[in-house]
């Protein structure tokens, strides 16, 4: 019989191998940690335009910044023989692209800042051998992920240099997605290290359904998170910046306008925000859903707490995205709005993660 709610704490089992995992575990929380960060300054790079500011990619003697004023010269030389300087900042002043290219080169550093954080306390476990082989694989192939993120992010900023004057929407979106993904991964990993085993007087099947829901809102804020990363690829919030109607319609007429009719889904500003705006709609309505029938279980304390910071996050997420849309997409709070996207999903793992 299920009789306990919210109010009832349920007792967590100590994992007597957490301690000896805590070293890894608070090492791959420090690189969730830069990895949030990495992905707010790289909305914030995104929304200045500074992206394309750094047209070569040397991982290791881009590290050092231009010094003289011969050197930044030649970077702005570089940066003249690119569409966006011609088509968009003809005539930009040394100073203003000072402006845009410290945020693209402290985006760079910060890349090769969490690799060295990544890198060498991985090698120092493997050779003090505290890390079994199940988990060496999981740590190498984190390490894999990270080295493919920072090939896409060249990628995504080759798309650029050429033909365009912004880059791609698709390596933008699949840039943002594999940070996703590098960030659940190192989260998952972490939090299965030193979460104690959960207790639920509720009954198994009950507690199954309740993960399976949680499951399909994690995937569903992932899927809300790519097509955030569309409507930031081709400026689609900066149309439309009226709610909950779409300058006064709830389907807007020009929806499908493009031939042939998928291209609409990525290359409609309509679509694509529209896209956005219906996902967000599903996570407004399934969120306060799951927390409902959270409520009627007995969880462990901190599952509870998982369940309630979901809660937060989603209308937290949802009034910074609707700010943002509103006021025309302003920088602090479109920065604000791609953090909430990191912790909303933060929150959604560590709900399933409670539900293990």
């Amino acid at each position: 019989m299920q009789t306990s709610s919210f109010n009832t704490v349920t007792p967590e089992i100590p994992d007597k191998s957490a301690q000896h995992h805590m070293p890894i575990a608070i090492w791959l929380l420090i690189c969730c940690a830069l990895v949030f960060a990495m992905v707010v300054v790289g909305g914030v790079t995104r929304l200045t335009g500074s992206g394309l500011s750094i047209v070569e990619w040397q991982p290791i003697v881009g590290s050092v910044p231009p010094i003289s004023q011969e050197d930044w010269e030649v970077l702005l030389e570089k940066y003249r023989q690119i569409p966006q300087y011609e088509q968009v900042n003809k005539g930009m002043t040394l100073d203003a692209f000072k402006g845009i290219f410290w945020w693209e080169y402290f985006h760079r550093l910060l890349g090769r800042l969490i690799g060295l954080v990544y890198f060498v306390p991985f090698v120092y476990f493997m050779v003090r051998k505290r890390v079994d082989r199940v988990l060496g694989v999981k740590l190498l192939g984190i390490f894999v992920l990270g080295a493919l993120q920072g090939l896409m992010g060249w990628y995504m900023v080759m798309s650029g240099l050429a033909d365009n004057i912004y880059v791609s929407q698709y390596r933008l979106t699949a840039h943002l997605g594999l940070a996703f993904i590098i960030y659940a991964a190192m989260f998952w990993v972490a939090t299965g290290l030193i979460s104690p085993a959960n207790t639920h007087l509720s009954d198994p099947l009950s507690i199954h359904k309740l993960k399976r829901f949680a499951q399909v809102l994690t995937g569903l804020i992932f899927i809300m998170v790519l097509s955030g990363g569309l409507v930031a690829g081709i400026h689609a919030g900066r149309a439309y910046n009226t709610f909950p109607l779409m300058d006064g319609f709830l389907i807007p007429p020009a929806m499908f306008v493009l031939e042939p009719w998928y291209r609409n889904f990525f290359d409609n500003i309509t679509t694509v925000q529209f896209d956005h705006r219906l996902i967000a709609w599903l996570l407004i309505f399934s969120i306060p859903w799951f927390w409902v029938r959270a409520k009627r279980l007995s969880l462990s304390w901190s599952g509870r707490l998982a369940c309630h910071l979901l809660l937060l996050m989603l209308f937290i997420q949802v009034g910074l995205g609707i700010t943002t849309l509103l006021l025309s997409v302003p920088l602090t709070f479109a920065a604000a709005h791609q953090a909430g996207a990191v912790l909303l999903f933060t929150a959604a793992l560590w709900v399933c993660r409670k539900l293990s």
